[in-house]
């Protein structure tokens, strides 16, 4: 029901592509004729019909999406008959749609061999443990795929911004995260690091959406409404972030998500790509947009840049 709203809201939010109706043949009659056949279809009990319209957009999208979940189908068979560990990791600034695309790669998901992770603060006992041990109870088994709703890299963003761990704390993770990944990778971990990168005028723009929603108002937090204010900041703490753990085993993945179905679209895509499975949809089937799927490498200098030149804010982060 929930990814149903989803999709509605999201038709009410982008207003661009076409309209295309859906056009049933007891539509294509006189008004007359038409009320005739509602009255015959009440008569026998049926339920009412109305005319729908959909956007052209809309149906593409929808269409897409089943093919490439049906993909996820094959593609978690082949992880639980092979025994391979599955993770992925989903960052990204607040209202990005991290959680929005997690729920689209899950929903025909066998949940016995597909998992979601999304850790509330460290309690009292776990802030005196390592940092990284919270997480490792939750690392994948054999036949198992996990995906993080945000991760240890909470300490590379949220945490050093709001002041939820110190100077020496933060530094101490951008020089430990690279060798802890390495050990993960190397125990046969295959490793998905995704980051949704959102500008700042849609980011307020899902603020604000947010705050009418009664549905959606849950998703507020005393974080959230500081993000704006502090949207410099977070960009400082992205680009330290991903200089020191994008490497050639566990690279970032960035993903432009302004608009969501199509970073919903493209993430999918990617990881599909990124594994070998039997009967798999044509290579070019899985190809992603350059314009919303960069590579980790080209987002750091894109970030040198656009802080170089001093941009005014509103670019993606």
């Amino acid at each position: 029901m929930g990814s149903k709203r989803d999709m509605i809201d999201d038709e009410l939010d982008h207003g661009e592509g076409k309209a295309k109706e859906l056009v049933h043949p007891d539509r294509r009659s006189t008004k007359d004729e038409q009320k005739k056949e509602q009255d015959k279809q009440n008569k026998k009990g049926k339920t009412k019909r109305i005319p729908v319209w959909v956007k052209e957009e809309v149906i593409e999208y929808e269409d897409d999406l089943k093919t490439l979940q049906i993909e996820l189908l094959k593609l978690q068979n082949h992880v639980k008959a092979q025994g391979l560990k599955v993770m992925m990791i989903f960052e990204g600034r607040d209202a990005a749609g991290k959680g929005g695309t997690i729920k689209r790669i899950t929903e025909h998901l066998n949940p016995r061999g597909a998992r979601v992770v999304a850790l509330d603060k460290p309690s009292d006992t776990e802030k005196t443990q390592w940092f990284f041990q919270r997480y490792t109870h939750h690392l994948p088994a054999a036949g198992e795929m996990v995906l993080f709703d945000r991760s240890w890299y909470n300490r590379g963003g949220v945490e050093p911004v709001m002041g939820f761990c110190s100077q020496e704390e933060h530094t101490e993770f951008l020089h430990e995260v690279p060798e802890f990944e390495r050990m993960l990778v190397n125990s046969n971990t295959i490793l998905f690091k995704f980051y949704f990168s959102v500008s700042k005028k849609e980011q307020a723009r899902r603020f604000d959406k947010r705050k009418s929603d009664p549905l959606k108002q849950y998703k507020l937090s005393p974080v959230d409404t500081k993000s704006q204010e502090m949207w410099d900041k977070y960009t400082i703490a992205k680009y330290t972030m991903l200089l020191s753990s994008h490497t050639d085993y566990a690279p970032w993945a960035i993903i432009r998500s302004d608009n969501k179905k199509k970073a919903r679209i493209n993430c999918i895509k990617y990881i599909l790509e990124h594994i070998e499975y039997p009967d798999k949809i044509k290579q070019k089937a899985l190809e992603q947009d350059p314009e919303i799927m960069i590579d980790g490498d080209k987002e750091i200098a894109n970030m040198e840049t656009s802080m170089s030149l001093k941009k005014d804010g509103n670019e993606h982060g």
